[in-house]
C-alpha cells in the first residue's frame, strides 16, 4: 500500500485513454489499497486537458461530461485527498523555479508533493509524465512513478 501524489499529467490518463492511462488505472484500482493525493488546482487542470481534447477531435468516444462527472465523483467521494494552495505551497514553487526547468504549474504541483511530504509520515510517490518534472522530483528526494515508462 503507498500514497501517490498525482500530478495532472498522471491524473488526466485515469479519465482520457492516452500512453499510460491502463498503468494509471491498475494503480488506481481500489483492491491495491494504495491512497491518492492532488492538487486542489489539478480539478482545473483535468478540466482543460478534456476540453482542449473535446475542441480538436482527440477526446475519444465517451462524452467530456460522462469523464467530468466520474472525476467529480471520485474527488467528491473521498477517492483524493485534496491539498490546498496556500502561501507556503507558493513560496516553495517559487524556489523550484529557481532550481529546475520548470514551468509554473509544473513547480506548484512539485511543491504539493513535497509539502505532502512533510506533513506525512509516509513518503508519498509522485506520480506524472514529464520528464523534467519527473527529474526534478528526484532531485527533491522523491520516489517517481511514469505512468506512461517513458
Amino acid at each position: 500500500m503507498a500514497l501517490y501524489f498525482l500530478d495532472a499529467s498522471a491524473l488526466v490518463k485515469l479519465y482520457v485513454w492516452e500512453s499510460g492511462s491502463d498503468e494509471i488505472r491498475s494503480v488506481m484500482d481500489s483492491e491495491t489499497g494504495h491512497r491518492f493525493a492532488i492538487l486542489s488546482i489539478s480539478s482545473v487542470e483535468l478540466r482543460s486537458a478534456v476540453r482542449r481534447r473535446e475542441r480538436t477531435g482527440y477526446l475519444g468516444d465517451v462524452p467530456p461530461e460522462i469523464l467530468l462527472a466520474r472525476f467529480d465523483s471520485h474527488l467528491n467521494g473521498g477517492r483524493f485527498m485534496r491539498l490546498p494552495v496556500d502561501d507556503a505551497l507558493l513560496s516553495l514553487a517559487v524556489a523550484l523555479v529557481d532550481r529546475y526547468p520548470l514551468k509554473a504549474s509544473d513547480a506548484m504541483q512539485l511543491a504539493g508533493c513535497v509539502t505532502l511530504r512533510a506533513a506525512s509520515v509516509e513518503a508519498p510517490v509522485f506520480a506524472a509524465s514529464d520528464y523534467q518534472l519527473l527529474r526534478a522530483a528526484e532531485g527533491e528526494g522523491l520516489a517517481v512513478f511514469d505512468p506512461a515508462g517513458r
